[in-house]
């Protein structure tokens, strides 16, 4: 059942705040580790799927928690490089009673945004069964926008089904133009695209679900998902008509970082394994609603037997808009 995916992105070390406030005046932080790339790892491993991430630490304590880590949560660790040049990035995230939290970011000439295209000539991508990429590991250096279309066009060649999270970052470009213009390019090679709503809106100048969905399928994309927060999910592809997918209800939320990441492995697992587009989607849905109501960047992504229960004792809430 399960299958084989590579991804590639930045892992860093996280501090999360222990207190309220802002964050030059907090004095104790609980250390964890963070990178959307990562997240969608974690969550299709615990999923039973076999998952390889590719990335470059620094060779400090926090590169060498963060392979621990990936090993730890049975990710192959075999296109993890240790760079004795560069450090590896960290963030501090705020805890708040509400809304998203402010994440300070220390990546600048990081070792992963430092990734070398020769790195990777050697992989072979016929063994992959999905390759997913994002946004944000594009967005780092003109090293990694190159690693990523080289993985979005390689795996393509080799069979794969190319996903793609664009995972806006506006601080990490040099003008929304230039954003637009990479992400949008780089999604065109992809067979899934999965857009918030928001970022749907400033990748296409379009308002709607339907208008955005159909401007990615113009230029070849197969599936397009896109993410409307307490509402759910729209879906609309080649072959699948556009059909709004209700989401779960989340009595309180806890933090709102990685639930993207999990709906994405919601997806991407459910389609991997045969799931209908409609029933990909719900897992999606059941997996951000969960990550949610969990503190951290991915410590909440559930297991199989996690997410079959949350999704029979919630009910899944799909409709037709």
């Amino acid at each position: 059942m399960g299958k084989r995916i590579v991804t590639i992105g930045e892992a860093m070390g996280l501090f999360v705040s222990d207190e309220f406030g802002p964050l030059e005046k907090v004095q104790k932080f609980t250390r964890s580790i963070a990178g959307a790339e990562l997240n969608v790892s974690v969550g299709m491993a615990r999923l039973g799927h076999e998952v390889y991430y590719a990335t470059q630490v620094g060779n400090d304590p926090l590169g060498k928690s963060i392979k621990r880590f990936i090993e730890s949560e049975h990710i192959s660790s075999s296109f993890v490089f240790e760079s004795n040049d560069y450090v590896t990035g960290l963030q501090m995230k705020q805890k708040v009673t509400e809304g998203d939290p402010h994440v300070a970011s220390f990546r600048k000439g990081s070792a992963a945004s430092r990734i070398g295209l020769d790195q990777f000539k050697e992989v072979d991508f016929t063994k992959f069964d999905v390759v997913h990429l994002t946004g944000v590991f594009l967005a780092l250096s003109s090293e990694t926008k190159a690693v990523s279309h080289f993985f979005a066009e390689e795996g393509r060649k080799a069979g794969a089904t190319i996903t793609f999270d664009p995972n806006l970052r506006p601080n990490l470009w040099n003008s929304q133009e230039e954003m637009v213009r990479s992400i949008n390019d780089l999604a065109a090679k992809c067979d899934v695209v999965l857009p918030g709503i928001s970022e749907g809106k400033i990748l296409t100048g379009f308002d709607t679900p339907e208008e955005i969905a159909d401007y990615y399928l113009h230029k070849g994309v197969k599936l397009v998902v896109i993410k409307l927060g307490e509402k759910g999910a729209y879906a609309k592809g080649q072959d699948y008509e556009g059909t709004y997918i209700k989401g779960f209800k989340v009595d309180e939320i806890i933090d709102t970082v990685g639930a993207g990441d999990g709906f994405a492995a919601g997806v991407i697992s459910g389609l991997s394994e045969g799931l209908s587009i409609e029933d990909s989607v719900i897992r999606g849905n059941a997996i951000g609603a969960i990550q949610l109501s969990s503190p951290g960047d991915n410590e909440g992504l559930p297991t199989r037997e996690k997410l079959e229960h949350f999704i029979q004792s919630a009910g899944s809430m799909k409709t037709a808009n």
